[in-house]
């Protein structure tokens, strides 16, 4: 029992809720397009899906991170620095990596079965899905720009959209703008999540923009990717692709100011920084939902 629950460390699982948010809002996307929930069980299986995703590049990451030495360095928070599983526990380590690896195979196979039923386009997806997957934590970490764009592009377009385009939806600008919600908040769960692990980064090679920048400057970003997450809600909306009740999504953005002004405040002041990855995260799943909800609501 006690190996069992070591090895839900590396999947990094009460990070795992972000993922039914994502796919929520792709099947939100769906039922208002096609007018029609699709099966229980196709729903399901993308979730399944999806999760592996998630699951994998945690493991994986928790992999590198250990062989390179860097979870050694990081002092760990509830929001950054990995599980801490395998310091602890060295010998979990090719554990970790199949944990990785099977999650991989269980997502391709998935996929398999979505692209057989839907066509190429999802196929597209499937296989950008899995290289940022691979390349995230050996080669994406190093790149400042893609760094700072490939987590929202993971939970944004590419499990939004794949979600919708699986359960029978057709590529539309509804589920573009849709994506682009999660696109921006989750780009700066990241973003905000590595200011805390900016030196020990930095010691393995790494390269994002709070190294590049420092996290004064990186937190104007934030702020940027902030608006614009509800910035797209509005847009939709105006622009006739979305729902008015999508704008209930626009609830959460009443945290906007309050988190805002703390990491703009609070950037090189970690210990006063840590309440402001809370809600941070709290943004990042409830926003999805709330978009969701009003997709039900009008279709």
């Amino acid at each position: 029992m006690t190996s069992w629950k070591n090895l839900l460390g590396p999947m990094r699982v009460p990070f795992l809720l972000l993922t039914p948010a994502c796919v929520l809002l792709g099947v939100g996307t769906a039922y208002w397009q096609t007018g029609h929930l699709a099966a229980w069980w196709h729903i399901g299986l993308v979730l399944v899906a999806a999760l592996a995703a998630h699951i994998s590049v945690n493991a994986l990451n928790e992999y590198v991170d250990f062989k390179t030495g860097l979870d050694l360095r990081t002092q760990r928070t509830p929001f950054s620095g990995g599980s801490g599983t395998l310091p602890q526990q060295p010998t979990l380590a090719p554990a970790a990596l199949w944990i990785g690896l099977i999650s991989l195979l269980v997502l391709s196979l998935i996929g398999a079965y979505f692209v057989a039923l839907r066509g190429w386009t999802l196929a597209m997806i499937g296989l950008l899905g899995i290289l940022v997957i691979v390349a995230y934590t050996p080669l994406i970490t190093r790149l400042p720009v893609l760094c700072l764009i490939a987590p929202g592009l993971g939970f944004g377009p590419l499990m939004v959209i794949g979600t919708h385009l699986a359960l029978g939806g057709e590529l539309s600008a509804t589920v573009v703008v849709a994506s682009l919600v999660p696109f921006f908040l989750v780009n700066n769960l990241l973003l905000l999540n590595q200011f805390p692990d900016v030196e020990a980064d930095r010691s393995v090679g790494r390269h994002h923009y709070p190294i590049l920048l420092g996290r004064q400057r990186s937190a104007y970003i934030y702020a940027l990717f902030l608006g614009l997450a509800y910035l797209s809600v509005v847009v939709g909306v105006v622009g006739g692709v979305l729902p008015a009740t999508s704008l209930l999504g626009l609830l959460a953005a009443i945290l906007l100011p309050r988190v805002i002004r703390g990491v703009l405040r609070h950037a090189d002041d970690l210990p006063h920084l840590m309440p402001y990855l809370g809600l941070n995260v709290t943004l990042n799943l409830i926003t999805p939902v709330l978009v969701a909800v009003g997709l039900f609501l009008a279709a």
